[in-house]
């Protein structure tokens, strides 16, 4: 039986899986990185990039290179340009679909023609073909397009059985946020409502440690590095950095020598600790926005959180520990999150897909990323 390839087609980040022995196992990039970045670039020697590479020099390269193209699917009126060519948002995403096939192919040493691609469940018609019409230009039979909180739910098995249960998903990924409220009965998901902003993700989290250090060299040295492409590009990587440090340490040192040069020619560099309390307090802001589209959702489905039998955390930055405590406050629940999709495909892996899902709407190979 062909393998099917599932794919998250994510804002920030991508990712890509098969069915092993009835689960859904992650396959690493050509990097050997669980996710890929959701960029497309074009270096300035005209060489296309695809991904880490591409991301790499989106700040100090921003003309010719496009990311979050995931916010316009759907849009026949939206094109970006690059090296002077026009392309559609489901021409750059075929390309990013392009390099998860290539390195699927590569890794488990075998074509694969056919796949199941995720979408937010408020997608409509038009972002749902655009996605389609994307995996056919990379190269895929694009099979089923599933709702993101529906897939899911299905990735915790929450299919299995005949009970009856409402469930919220709150997806917190890199550039976009959404929380789902899903009814299951008899094996078949029902969306009762969505909610979120789709200009709210872990990017903006990371922008507010930026900030946070430019500020302080600023006060600090009395140099202001906001229009430096470069500095700023290892900023962020830094504070991307320490984000993900801080969900597992109370505090985190951000350290980048030689990061620019004074008005006397001597080197300055920064030196910075961030506690997680700092952090926590610099972001609530933005926190506080998916607390309002909670409860949007809730009222839109006409339920309270004493409604809810399950809630699920979806999306790398629901790592961060005032995630979990915003959201357990709120619904009175311990919100799931562990999966076994957070185990990689190892090399040499027999792969055996199984497409199932015979109690659900949708029979398919899936895959989440998480």
């Amino acid at each position: 039986m062909a393998k099917i390839l599932g794919i998250d087609l994510g804002t920030t980040n991508s990712c890509m899986a098969v069915m092993e022995g009835g689960e859904a196992v992650v396959i690493p990039n050509a990097e050997g990185a669980r996710t890929t970045p959701s960029v497309v670039g074009f270096s300035k020697k005209g060489e296309k990039l695809v991904g880490q590479v591409a991301k790499r020099q989106a700040i100090s390269n921003p003309e010719n290179t496009v990311y979050s193209i995931k916010r316009h699917m759907g849009d026949a009126n939206y094109k970006v340009t690059l090296q002077g060519t026009q392309y559609k948002p489901q021409e750059i995403s075929a390309m990013i679909l392009q390099k998860l096939k290539t390195d699927a192919e590569a890794y488990l040493g075998e074509t694969l023609k056919q796949a199941v691609i995720t979408v937010p469940a408020y997608f409509n018609d038009a972002q749902r073909q655009a996605t389609k019409d994307a995996g056919a230009i990379a190269g895929l039979d694009v099979l089923r397009i599933i709702n993101e909180p529906t897939s899911a739910s299905l990735a915790y098995g929450l299919d299995k059985g005949d009970i009856e249960q409402t469930i919220l998903v709150y997806d917190l990924g890199g550039g976009t946020f959404d929380v789902s409220i899903l009814e299951l009965g008899g094996g078949v998901f029902e969306v009762k409502s969505t909610s979120g902003d789709t200009h709210l993700g872990g990017d903006d989290f990371d922008q507010r440690i930026v900030n946070y250090l430019l500020a302080e060299f600023r006060k600090n040295e009395g140099i202001d590095l906001s229009k430096d492409k470069a500095v700023l590009q290892r900023l962020t990587d830094a504070a991307e950095k320490a984000k993900i440090e801080l969900s597992g340490v109370a505090s985190t040192n951000i350290n980048l020598p030689f990061l620019t040069v004074g008005t006397d020619g001597e080197p300055k560099h920064l030196d910075i600790d961030l506690t997680r309390a700092q952090f926590q307090k610099m972001t609530e802001d933005l926190l506080e926005k998916t607390l309002v589209s909670m409860r949007q959702a809730l009222s839109d489905a006409k339920l309270t959180p004493s409604d809810l039998d399950k809630v699920i955390l979806v999306g790398g930055a629901t790592r961060m520990p005032a995630v979990v405590e915003l959201v357990e406050n709120f619904t009175g629940k311990n919100p799931t999150r562990t999966s076994t999709l957070m185990r990689p495909l190892q090399s040499g892996q027999l792969s055996r897909p199984v497409c199932s899902g015979a109690k659900s709407k949708t029979s398919f190979c899936l895959m989440l990323l998480l």
